[in-house]
């Protein structure tokens, strides 16, 4: 489990075809303890298993086995050498939960419209819901875009819209992104568990 509250950038540092997929090796800045064998970090939005912490002069270098599965459901596939992605820890039971709730189990791969400059530094980004359920995309309710936690601010038929502070600019990967970019996208699953549980009901 996760808040969307980005830690770091990395910076994709090798990819290796392996049996079950790919090997991603991720190098990033130090933590104050060196990620442990089998901890759980998110890689823009998805959840992933180290399988091993190496420490560098230059860094930490992450390693990650990810399956077919993820490949092909999440931006991680797209990924190349050099790449910059968003990291997050898991949380722990004290941590302060200033995102929400964010499991790093994407929902889909979305697609950005619209990259809109506004006043003060903040931006407005539109991202297109060709895949996502509808339902679960609500005004002021929260959306993770690749491992960001964010307030949904405007919602139209086909896409829907949220403000970028500079401070999320400046330290994720959303800062970079253009009009056409893939971005994976996990719906909050308080509100999908409410839109699920009253599809049941009018169901019976």
């Amino acid at each position: 489990m996760f808040t969307g509250l980005v830690e770091q950038m990395g910076t994709v540092d090798n990819l290796k075809v392996i049996d079950t997929g790919q090997r991603l090796s991720i190098k990033c800045q130090g933590w104050l303890e060196l990620p442990e064998k089998g901890a759980s970090i998110s890689i823009s939005g998805c959840c992933l298993t180290v399988v091993e912490a190496v420490q560098e002069d230059s860094g930490i270098v992450l390693h990650f086995d990810v399956v077919q599965e993820s490949l092909q459901c999440t931006t991680l596939g797209s990924l190349k050498s050099g790449d910059f992605v968003n990291l997050e820890q898991a949380m722990q039971l004290h941590t302060r939960v200033g995102g929400h709730f964010v499991q790093g189990h994407i929902d889909c791969v979305e697609h950005v419209m619209q990259v809109q400059d506004c006043v003060e530094g903040e931006s407005r980004l539109r991202v297109g819901m060709q895949s996502i359920d509808i339902d679960t995309v609500v005004p002021k309710g929260s959306i993770t875009i690749d491992g960001v936690s964010l307030t949904i601010a405007k919602v139209d038929s086909d896409w829907f819209e949220v403000a970028l502070i500079p401070i999320t600019l400046q330290e994720t990967t959303l800062g970079n992104l253009s009009t056409g970019d893939a971005v994976n996208i996990e719906t909050d699953m308080v509100t999908r568990a409410v839109v699920q549980t009253v599809r049941r009901m009018h169901q019976n």
